[in-house]
Order: C-alpha cells, then sequence, then structure tokens
C-alpha cells in the first residue's frame, strides 16, 4: 500500500528526481505516464533537507532542463530555501543558520523567469495536462528518445508545450499536439522562458506535428495563439511563416532538410 493509499495528501517524488539525476529521459517519460490521480498528489522538487543542493547534484544547463520538467508536471512544486539562488551548502536540520552564500546569477535569472511563468499562467496551476510522446525526426535519428515534452491546456483558451531535450548532445524530434482545430489557421508560438518567437501554418501541424531542434539540455516553454488573438496581419504572417521557414531549411510540411538550424532552440 503506498503513502497515498494510507492518507498522505502528498508524497516526495523521489522517483522522479532520481531518474533526473541519472539523466534517463526514456525513464522520466515512463514515470511521467502514472494517472494524474497519483501525480497530482506528488511533492515535486529539485532539492530537499535530505538531498544535496540542486546546484552541487544537476551542473548547468541540466539543472535548468531538470528544473522545466520538475515544475513544469502536474503535482506540488517543492522549491528549497535557496535553491533559487543557487546555494551549494546543504544546511543539516538542526541547525538554525547556514553560511551566507554568493548568488548565481545564471540560476537566479532562470529561476525569476520561472516563477513569473508558473505565477502569471493559471494552465499550469489549473488546467489539462497531457504527456507528449516525441517521434523521430528523421529515419535512423534516435535523438528523439531523449525528449521530454508535455502539453497544458488552460480554461482561458490559452495552450502550452513544454518540451526539453534532456540528453547531453543535441537532438531533433516532432510533436503531435494534442490541440483540435489546428487545421485552417496560423498560430504563433512564444517563448515564454527566451523570450523567442515562431510563427507556424496549423495544417503542418496537424500533418506532421512541431518540428523541435535542440541544443543539449536546451528547453523551450510555448504558448501557442492564433494569429488573429495575437494581433497579427495574416498576409503579413503568411510571408513571414514562409520566410522563417525556408531561411532556417524547412518546407512546407516542415520536414527538416539536412544540414540545417534549429527551429525551437534554447
Amino acid at each position: 500500500m503506498t503513502l497515498q493509499q494510507q492518507g498522505f495528501d502528498y508524497c516526495y517524488d523521489k522517483r522522479l528526481y532520481d531518474r533526473l539525476q541519472a539523466a534517463n529521459a526514456a525513464a522520466v517519460r515512463a514515470h511521467l505516464n502514472a494517472g494524474l490521480d497519483y501525480q497530482d498528489r506528488l511533492a515535486r522538487f529539485l532539492e530537499n533537507h535530505d538531498e544535496p543542493r540542486a546546484a552541487t547534484a544537476f551542473p548547468w544547463p541540466q539543472h535548468c532542463a531538470a528544473a522545466a520538467i520538475t515544475f513544469l508536471s502536474p503535482g506540488l512544486r517543492f522549491f528549497q530555501q535557496g535553491e533559487a539562488e543557487g546555494a551549494r551548502v546543504r544546511v543539516p536540520t538542526h541547525l538554525c543558520r547556514g553560511p551566507i552564500e554568493p548568488v548565481d546569477g545564471e540560476i537566479s535569472s532562470f529561476y525569476d523567469k520561472l516563477l513569473l511563468v508558473l505565477r502569471d499562467t493559471e494552465a499550469f496551476r489549473s488546467g489539462d495536462w497531457t504527456q507528449l510522446h516525441p517521434t523521430p525526426a528523421w529515419p535512423g535519428n534516435g535523438s528523439s528518445d531523449g525528449f521530454v515534452a508535455c502539453a497544458w491546456a488552460g480554461k482561458q483558451g490559452l495552450s502550452h508545450i513544454v518540451v526539453v531535450n534532456y540528453a547531453s548532445a543535441r537532438g531533433q524530434c516532432y510533436l503531435v499536439l494534442p490541440f483540435p482545430d489546428l487545421r485552417g489557421r496560423r498560430f504563433r508560438l512564444k517563448d515564454m522562458i527566451d523570450e523567442e518567437i515562431y510563427e507556424r501554418d496549423g495544417d503542418d501541424l496537424a500533418g506532421g506535428g512541431l518540428y523541435i531542434d535542440q541544443a543539449a539540455w536546451g528547453l523551450n516553454v510555448f504558448e501557442i495563439q492564433t494569429a488573429a488573438s495575437a494581433g497579427m496581419n495574416a498576409s503579413v504572417f503568411d510571408d513571414a511563416a514562409e520566410a522563417d521557414m525556408a531561411g532556417r531549411g524547412v518546407d512546407r510540411l516542415g520536414m527538416a532538410r539536412r544540414g540545417t538550424t534549429d527551429l525551437a532552440r534554447r
């Protein structure tokens, strides 16, 4: 009998933590296949009183990739004091004070953005979550196995995609999106972490899926809007999307051409 079945409201998700520390993306995806009745009552964390500080357990930039998976998955998000500042000294629980440590600017900047996304985005708090399963970008390319991705559908009509290349090498994949009514529309994908904007055709997204090419430990947190709701002129949007795809070596079906740069990178 699990602790949840014995009446505990929340339990630490040590299994996700261990699989992230082992950099095993396939095992992470398998764990996230569990039912939401179980996942919603897990406390997701990268550090606590028992574990090493995240800044020491997860080297940069694996740290930010692990944080994106942990805190943008369903469940309770648990942040330890000093984690967002990059503290490196684990303070024993019986002590009432710890050393004054310098703030790690890179870690602090990332957590500032992540916490704002969590605070300001209704979908990540009360939306509907779905795990996405990456497929190979082309035959023989096994790097899709390194991706972890999910979709959040908000009550306010906005949809979001979280995709992480949780691997030590560059990777590519396609993501089949679960959102209805993609065809016949244009979409704007805004990265909520890096603020990059991509423009995509709904027919392409509904057909081949969303093409992703990321550096090692790369991540995107996309807010998806239609061209109309984003206030974009349709004809300008068409021209911009075509120019963007042509410049990045992708045809109208979103198929990657050999030797091109990435479409969605951190």
